[in-house]
């Protein structure tokens, strides 16, 4: 997978990255690890592929349940997703208002 590559978003110069959006793009960047659809991580999940998608773009803050099923569908524990997500915080706060972007 490609590595993560911070751009610095015009529109909005003092936004911060939330949480939700952390968590999105580790779910995203695990499952694209794993080389899985979002139908196959969603179904073991108990959720809809549609639900796992806008939680992976940010969209969707997910209970402590459902990330535990994506979490588990994904066979990460779930602290391992916080900590992952906490780092990807951490580096966005050091660097200033950013989006992530995945380079090819």
């Amino acid at each position: 997978m490609g590595e993560v590559v911070y751009l610095a978003d015009r529109s909005d110069q003092h936004r911060q990255l939330l949480w939700r959006e952390a968590i999105g793009h580790v779910v995203q960047q695990e499952r694209h690890t794993r080389r899985e659809r979002l139908t196959d991580v969603g179904e073991r999940a108990g959720i809809a592929p549609q639900y796992l998608s806008e939680l992976e773009r940010g969209l969707k803050d997910p209970s402590s349940e459902v990330l535990h099923a994506v979490s588990d569908a994904l066979e990460t524990p779930v602290h391992e997703i916080a900590r992952r997500a906490a780092s990807v915080l951490d580096r966005t706060d050091r660097l200033g208002p950013a989006v992530l972007a995945m380079a090819a």
